[in-house]
Formats: structure tokens, sequence, C-alpha cells
């Protein structure tokens, strides 16, 4: 996954609830407790960023990056229709959105990418 205000890319991570899919936990929308299941993308850029406005300040007006630190607040968007406990899959396209003005998104493969309806 990546986020557009971050530096790096980064890998959800999901915790082992009981619904599994190629021996791998499967994530829904109510996966998106910052650095539980979000981790940090090195570096934010997001002129929003309190931490980022500070460096930037302290450099003189040049944008300097801080380090990251999700503020997700909100549950993913998921283009999914396949429901686990009544919540959508997390699959490639779903996103959520950072308090500091970042879009994250889920790219790659996932084992949410493989979970067909029965």
């Amino acid at each position: 996954m990546f986020c557009d205000m971050g530096f790096a890319p980064s890998a959800l991570l999901v915790e082992p609830l009981g619904v599994f899919a190629n021996y791998l936990p499967v994530a829904t929308m109510m996966d998106f407790a910052p650095m539980v299941n979000i981790p940090t993308f090195g570096l934010c850029r997001s002129p929003a960023n309190p931490d980022v406005i500070a460096l930037t300040a302290a450099a003189l007006g040049v944008p300097t990056p801080a380090p990251c630190v999700p503020v997700v607040v909100t549950p993913w968007i998921s283009p999914s229709n396949v429901l686990i406990d009544g919540m959508p899959v997390l699959t490639e396209g779903a996103a959520c959105e950072c308090l500091w003005a970042g879009t994250i998104e889920l790219t790659g493969p996932s084992p949410a990418l493989n979970v067909e309806a029965e």
C-alpha cells in the first residue's frame, strides 16, 4: 500500500481473527488502526501535517518532510462486494484518508485479493 503524501510503500498489518485466504488473515474495512494496521510510510510531505509545518518553518520556508505517523480516523472504502461479518473485505483499490491530507491506497498482491464469495 502507499500514501500519496508518504515517501515509502508499506504493508497492511492484519490480526489473525479467523478468516483466512491462502493461509493468511483477510482484512476488512474496519482494519484501519494507525500503527496497528497501517504502519508508517517513512516520511510525510503533507503541508497539513503539523510536524512538516514546524520543520519547514525551522528551515526558513524550505519544504521539509517529517517522520510519518498516520492518523486515520475513518474506515477504509473498499470496492469489494464480498463481506465478512457484514464488513467488505479489503481488495486492491481500497482507500482511506489520513488526517494530514494523505490518501492511503492498497496496491499489489494481498490475501484479500484471492477471496471469492461462495
